[in-house]
């Protein structure tokens, strides 16, 4: 009866949403007037838009109700950022970003932003005026994540109708559609995913609809502006996409010069003040000398105001002047950007990655599935990578021929830019893949607006409906996920494999449970050698000290649970007095065990498997023969 009145519901929600889409149709087809000032960029969007919304949150609150789960998502990062605002909540101060439980003595220092964890602390904090502690947290996981959509579902329904608005028919309500089977094909979105890649993504997104808008639009630069600095003090991995976007800004002022002037201004004095405020607001005053580059520091914030001051001081005092001399000016902030990076930050240069220990590449960073480049991701998972690749390329033919044709042509040039640069990141690391996809609604839905149009137009044919169809289908990223599972199970012996992955994937889960990790609980805070997959759950259910999560500023924490694992007994027993462990934690499921056991068949874990325990480890007995498997150290 509950699903019945759950289907009756969604079935009532669509036919609203239909009904809404087509009384906000002008006659153009598209959303309301097409725009003609700034303040117009929003008009019509937003009975659809919060309709849409309202009918993306039913179906994950149907989803939660149907199949509950564990009310955190199953990333490491969501877990964690569940710890870090626990600890905020309970008196950590608001620049100490030390996680103390983790690592080895002393704790590591975390590079997350506060500007992520405060929003989640005031949703926990009012959800607790009349909400038990646990029942704050749930409230608060499952409204981020969606509160997160909004400014997607604006942003891409605007963009597309801006890529649209000049002769094709529809664009925006496609684009909206786009993005509402993005955000629902995506776990950034879901209940529970707390991490800051779903607050990236918007900010992309509004970036992405503000720089396409008119070069003279100087309100929706700022705006950009904003975004810019608010993506740098987030998090380094959108770093490069706002770089370029830096660039987009710049090469639109080369080439419009006195018309791009407010907008340009706006823009790079917005990114200034921004990034000021972001950078004394989040980093404490011990630190501003300190460079990072993996989180905003010195040496970002140098180069935001240098770069964002210079283009501003060139806009101000040459916009007038011949393009030759704009390039100067340019040219001019560039090597002033340059030489900044080389003084103060050339170690930011390269990859922050590149310094890990060779243990760490082997046994951690090489199998993180999202680090990996394109062609390990072909090599280990083939007919997932469709989903990751193919959609960009179709965005990059359609914007292509558009150029060619001369429809859009600056603002097909912006998001061609910015598509490219999220696709090279993404072939270097499939993370970028996200972006990629997310950037090529926006022109996508200006072509399937056009498709349709003519389908519509000549209703009789049958090659136009299935030419519309087809690439509707092929423009969405979980289409080719689908279509790769599909083509996975034709072949002899992928659906064995695929079963066995399974099967490993949910014995490795079944040790990250709280009843798995339970009698932990029970034991008298310590210190607890563990494999990396283990050490989020570890903080969250428990009040231990963990040696290792899998956090690249954890090395010395991570390279000693690994060697506790890899090492003999008697070498292993060295590690553990070094470290101070009271407890050490054995899944035998665990993908990183498992591989500790194949390169080390003397180690430790290998002589755990084999049931051959060491005198000076206790095992815990109610353990024995469950997923997690603990033990006392007893030196």
């Amino acid at each position: 009866m509950r699903r019945l009145k759950l289907g009756c519901a969604l079935f009532d929600y669509g036919r609203e949403l239909t009904v809404a889409f087509r009384e906000n149709l002008g006659p153009s087809g598209d959303f309301g007037r097409r725009p003609q000032v700034a303040s117009d960029a929003l008009t019509g969007l937003h009975r659809p838009v919060w309709i849409a919304f309202f009918l993306f949150v039913l179906v994950f609150v149907a989803a939660q109700l149907i199949w509950p789960g564990d009310y955190v998502g199953k990333d490491n990062d969501d877990i964690m950022r569940l710890v870090v605002v626990r600890d905020f909540l309970q008196g950590q101060g608001w620049f100490d970003n030390m996680q103390y439980r983790l690592g080895m003595a002393g704790g590591t220092p975390m590079h997350w932003s506060r500007l992520v964890d405060l929003p989640l602390a005031f949703l926990i904090q009012f959800f607790s005026l009349f909400l038990s502690q646990t029942n704050a947290e749930k409230a608060a996981l499952l409204v981020w994540p969606l509160l997160t959509v909004v400014p997607l579902l604006y942003a891409v329904a605007a963009g597309s109708r801006r890529m649209g608005q000049k002769e094709w028919q529809g664009a925006g309500f496609i684009g909206l559609i786009g993005a509402v089977l993005f955000v629902l094909s995506s776990n950034r979105f879901r209940p529970g995913s707390i991490d800051h890649h779903n607050v990236q993504l918007a900010i992309m997104a509004v970036l992405a609809a503000c720089l396409i808008q008119s070069p003279a639009r100087a309100k929706l630069h700022g705006l950009a502006g904003f975004c810019a600095a608010l993506a740098i003090a987030i998090g380094a991995e959108t770093t490069p996409l706002i770089a370029v976007a830096c660039g987009i800004v710049a090469v639109n002022w080369f080439w419009y010069g006195e018309r791009a002037r407010g907008a340009t201004l706006a823009f790079g004095v917005t990114l200034a003040i921004a990034l000021t405020g972001f950078f004394y607001l989040t980093i404490p005053p011990v630190r501003y000398g300190v460079v990072v580059c993996d989180a905003l520091s010195l040496g970002y914030y140098a180069l935001g105001i240098v770069g964002a001051g210079g283009l501003s001081l060139a806009a101000a005092t040459v916009s007038g002047q011949p393009r030759a001399v704009r390039l100067g000016a340019l040219a001019a902030v560039g090597i002033a950007t340059a030489l900044a990076a080389l003084w103060i930050a050339p170690q930011c240069l390269s990859n922050p990655l590149d310094s890990l220990d060779p243990l760490l590449k082997t046994m951690w960073l090489d199998w993180v599935m999202e680090a990996q480049p394109v062609w390990k991701q072909i090599r280990y998972q083939p007919f997932t990578a469709g989903a990751f690749y193919v959609t960009p390329l179709i965005a990059f033919v359609v914007g292509i021929h558009a150029i060619r044709k001369g429809r859009m042509v600056r603002e097909h040039v912006i998001l061609l830019t910015l598509i490219i640069a999220a696709y090279g990141i993404a072939l270097v690391q499939i993370r970028g893949a996200v972006f990629s996809n997310l950037l090529s609604i926006f022109i996508l839905a200006p072509m399937l607006a056009l498709l349709r149009a003519r389908a519509n137009a000549d209703a009789k044919n049958v090659k136009k409906a299935l030419t519309f169809a087809a690439m509707a289908l092929a423009c969405v990223p979980f289409v080719w996920a689908i279509f790769g599972l599909l083509v996975s199970k034709a072949f002899d012996g992928a659906d064995e494999v695929q079963q066995t992955r399974t099967a490993m994937s949910t014995a490795a889960g079944a040790c990250l449970t709280e009843d798995a990790l339970a009698p932990l609980r029970e034991e008298p805070d310590g210190v607890v050698a563990n494999a990396s997959n283990l050490g989020a759950p570890i903080l969250r259910f428990t009040g231990h000290r963990t040696l290792s999560a899998p956090y690249h500023r954890n090395q010395a924490g991570m390279l000693t649970a690994l060697r506790i694992g890899m090492s003999p007994p008697a070498q292993a027993k060295s590690y553990l007095d070094q470290a101070g462990v009271t407890l050490l934690t054995f899944c035998a499921a665990d993908p990183q065990v498992e591989r500790v056991m194949e390169e080390a068949p003397d180690g430790l874990y290998a002589r755990l498997e084999k049931g051959q325990i060491p005198v000076w480890l206790q095992p815990i007995e109610s353990t024995m023969g469950k997923p997690v498997e603990i033990f006392r150290y007893r030196p």
